[in-house]
């Protein structure tokens, strides 16, 4: 069944809905993958029934006293051939000793006698564990001392004529018990179809999830939650034929192709948050790299524009050039209308637009949500450009927008 497309009646400005049904690829787009796996996604498949020779686990008294939570449930996201599921299990242990984590099991919870529909074996739970930090750590994380914890960072990726299931299970497997999470749903957030965010082609959609990406693995504590607010943030740097970010002096911010280039309103809406006046850093080199200003939360990102999209959602656009950003707070906006220009301000190390959609209009104190993009052509290595149509850009790839029909 593929999924259904609904247009919202207040239309906060002609935003489109994706409500997911089983088999989650758009018409037009269920092909036969082509762009690598990002890393740290795992193939997913169809659980089989178990065999009858199996061993029943049974139940124990007292339960393993690990806790497996999930804060922020799943959505398909469709790209590319493929349909992903993204999302985090936190681990903690409240039992009485040490425990280790040697594998994950995600399971069809509507299929309680199948197989695993994925299995993270040691290696790919070592590589998938961190601590409530942003980036690596060193030391073994998948021993977890008593009151200790972890999160595991889940990709899934189905084949786009696979049937994701509509909720998961998942199994802990420890030194000498399993610990059984409850049941998520794999279809939680409605997701908006967005017009394009930049014009033109050759853009890269840096830092977009995997288990190398700083935004994915980037969880944060912040106002007593740990969050996620970059958990799909696109880094969207321009390149050229060659793949290069720049020609000239790479300390010169106009060198950049990316910089100074437009910046669109994805969706209709009003702009809640207008920020400008903060400078470009000097870009970073092999010389090193200092901010223009010391990076707090409140100038982490920069020049900024922050869309509140309706329903909860925000649109959020960062690191735009000084003394481009041509909106207010209060200003209602209309879908392809020019917002401002690609900058270097905030935490940027190079020009580009950090990109994302948040559940609150707050850099930092928000869950990343997922979002769809209309239409794009995108290319991976020396393949042909394809044209995407309701999909998000996962993996290495480079993306086409189209030509530049926007505002002067």
């Amino acid at each position: 069944m593929p999924i259904t497309l609904f247009r919202t009646g207040a239309r906060h400005g002609a935003i489109d809905f994706i409500v997911a049904a089983i088999g989650c690829a758009m018409a037009g787009n269920a092909v036969a993958a082509t762009v690598p796996l990002p890393y740290g996604c795992e193939m997913a498949s169809k659980g089989k029934p178990a065999p009858a020779s199996a061993v029943v686990a049974q139940p124990v008294f007292p339960p393993v006293q690990v806790q497996v939570r999930t804060p922020v449930q799943p959505t398909v996201l469709p790209s590319a051939g493929r349909n992903y599921l993204l999302y985090e299990l936190h681990l903690q242990n409240f039992s009485a000793e040490a425990v280790t984590v040697h594998g994950i099991e995600v399971l069809d919870a509507d299929q309680p006698a199948s197989t695993p529909v994925a299995e993270l074996k040691e290696a790919q739970v070592a590589a998938s564990l961190r601590q409530v930090t942003i980036g690596d750590n060193p030391g073994n994380l998948q021993r977890l001392g008593v009151g200790q914890g972890a999160v595991a960072f889940l990709c899934l990726a189905f084949d786009a004529k696979a049937a994701v299931p509509a909720r998961l299970r998942h199994r802990v497997l420890l030194d000498k018990a399993v610990a059984d999470g409850p049941a998520i749903d794999t279809r939680t957030t409605p997701m908006l179809v967005l017009g394009r965010p930049l014009v033109g082609t050759n853009w890269t959609p840096g830092n977009n999830p995997s288990l190398h990406s700083h935004h994915r693995m980037g969880l944060w504590v912040v106002d007593g939650a740990a969050q996620i607010s970059r958990r799909y943030a696109i880094d969207w740097k321009k390149l050229n034929g060659q793949r290069k970010p720049y020609a000239g002096d790479p300390r010169d911010v106009r060198a950049y192709y990316a910089y100074g280039q437009k910046v669109l309103a994805v969706a209709d809406g009003k702009v809640v948050t207008a920020r400008d006046g903060f400078p470009d850093n000097i870009p970073k080199t092999e010389a090193g790299f200092e901010a223009a200003l010391p990076v707090t939360l409140d100038t982490i990102g920069g020049n900024q524009i922050i869309i509140d999209l309706g329903n909860g959602q925000f649109a959020a656009y960062y690191h735009l050039q000084p003394g481009s950003v041509g909106v207010k707070t209060g200003d209602r906006v209309r879908r392809g209308q020019l917002l401002a220009r690609v900058g270097n301000s905030g935490d940027a190390r190079w020009p580009h637009l950090h990109f994302q959609v948040t559940d609150k209009a707050d850099v930092m104190a928000s869950e990343g949500l997922p979002q769809l993009f209309d239409s794009y052509r995108i290319k991976s290595g020396d393949q042909k450009w394809d044209t995407r149509t309701g999909e998000y850009p996962m993996g290495d790839v480079v993306v086409d927008f189209g030509p530049d029909t926007a505002d002067k």
